[in-house]
């Protein structure tokens, strides 16, 4: 499989970040895990997105659905570990199944990019943007461990437990980021 399974997120200014990660494909089945609330909530959250520009785009997250029994969150996501968390948005920009734009929390905004490539995998490009310094720190390791999460599962497996790499990468991200 790909050496950008792990790669770090780039930094691209101030206030967005890139992630690159090559997926087994095909793209239509990737475009399913980003886009369908029933595989969507086995990496990320869950929620309905209605694929149109300016559809809404409902997430409800609740992590100890992605982590492994008996994992302790940090004290600031316990609640959102156990009763969950609605988030609403709005879809910008879709270009099935190869885009998708959408508004991320109040402020920012995330874009999923899927290429195929000519090995049968696809790469998806995430880029967040509109991010404050503090929410960096926070959605940096997120991201990391959710698309971990993502490739996990893409590739029918159940291995990785959300927030012990969340927690890795906090303290990776939080050193990266501070130089």
């Amino acid at each position: 499989m790909s050496t950008l399974l792990d790669k770090d997120g780039v930094l691209l200014d101030a206030s967005t970040i890139r992630f690159e990660r090559l997926l087994p494909g095909p793209i239509e089945r990737v475009w399913a895990y980003l886009t369908e609330s029933e595989k969507r909530k086995q990496w990320f959250a869950a929620g309905d997105y209605e694929l149109k520009k300016g559809g809404k785009a409902n997430l409800f997250f609740q992590h100890k659905n992605i982590s492994k029994p008996g994992t302790t969150p940090p004290e600031q996501f316990k609640k959102m570990h156990e009763d969950g968390h609605m988030w609403e948005g709005q879809i910008l920009e879709v270009d099935a199944p190869r885009l998708l734009t959408m508004t991320f929390g109040e402020h920012s905004e995330v874009t999923y990019e899927l290429t195929e490539q000519s090995d049968g995998e696809v790469l998806l490009t995430l880029t967040h943007r509109k991010l404050t310094a503090n929410d960096l720190k926070n959605v940096s390791p997120g991201w990391h461990a959710h698309l971990a999460i993502l490739a996990d599962r893409l590739n029918n497996r159940n291995d990785v437990d959300f927030w012990t790499l969340w927690q890795q990468m906090h303290k990776h991200y939080g050193e990266k980021l501070a130089n």
